[in-house]
């Protein structure tokens, strides 16, 4: 069976690293993107430069309609999808829970929970024959993000639950649901949030003294997605440098 893979949020940092990675091991991949058309299109010229097979398809995932038509392409152009990776999100400017107001909050919620669901709901509606779902949490699920992300770490926390809950419901089904949870990786979400720097800052009190790589994500992401955790499944792998 072929390998066809969605990777949201892949024209950049994990998902870029993750597109490459899967595309040298012979999957198909669809590289999705919101608005940087550009580096969406560098990592599929990346991938077909080394012999693999991807497109790139624009939709704005926390969009429903944009996820129906995101996979009717992938339908048409790859066929039935058989691997997803939920990486899309997003992070606004650092803020304090009580300036917070209420369209911050549910465009971060819309944006990085919503989103999941479609694309879970969407892919295991074409797993006829099993398949592999792999999201993209966060460290800051289990640490909170105070005085900076609280809206961003209570919407990770929600996809742990997610991960969790939709294992168990679609485990007889051959589908297994994992979940990785980065630390501080070294990508532009960081400038995103207005703190270019925030790894430098606060790399003293990670165990490992660094940030991570977007490649170190995308190879527990790899693993979890591939036969060889055949038999894993609603389990964390936690990427934070011991934090």
């Amino acid at each position: 069976m072929n390998s066809i893979v969605l990777v949201t949020g892949g024209s950049r940092g994990i998902g870029a690293a993750t597109a490459v990675h899967l595309a040298k091991l012979g999957y198909a991949v669809c590289v999705n993107y919101l608005s940087n058309e550009t580096e969406a299109n560098n990592v599929v010229a990346k991938i077909e430069g080394n012999g693999g097979k991807a497109i790139a398809v624009q939709a704005d995932v926390a969009n429903e309609n944009d996820v129906i038509r995101l996979f009717k392409v992938i339908d048409s152009s790859l066929g039935r999808i058989t691997h997803l990776v939920n990486n899309a999100g997003i992070v606004l400017p650092q803020m304090r829970v009580s300036e917070m107001s209420a369209e911050r909050i549910n465009k971060v919620l819309t944006n990085n929970v919503t989103s999941y669901f479609l694309c879970c709901r969407e892919a295991i509606k074409r797993m006829h024959n099993g398949g592999s779902i792999v999201n993209v949490s966060s460290a800051a699920a289990r640490l909170g993000a105070p005085s900076e992300y609280v809206d961003y770490a209570a919407s990770k926390g929600a996809i742990d639950t997610l991960t969790r809950g939709l294992s168990l419901e679609v485990a007889a089904d051959n589908i297994r649901v994992n979940c990785v949870r980065p630390g501080f990786i070294h990508t532009n979400m960081h400038s995103d949030g207005g703190e270019a720097d925030r790894i430098e800052r606060l790399k003293k009190l990670i165990p490992l003294r660094r940030g991570g790589e977007p490649e170190e994500v995308a190879a527990s992401i790899v693993f979890l997605l591939s036969n060889e955790a055949s038999y894993i499944t609603g389990t964390f792998v936690d990427l934070a440098g011991g934090k």
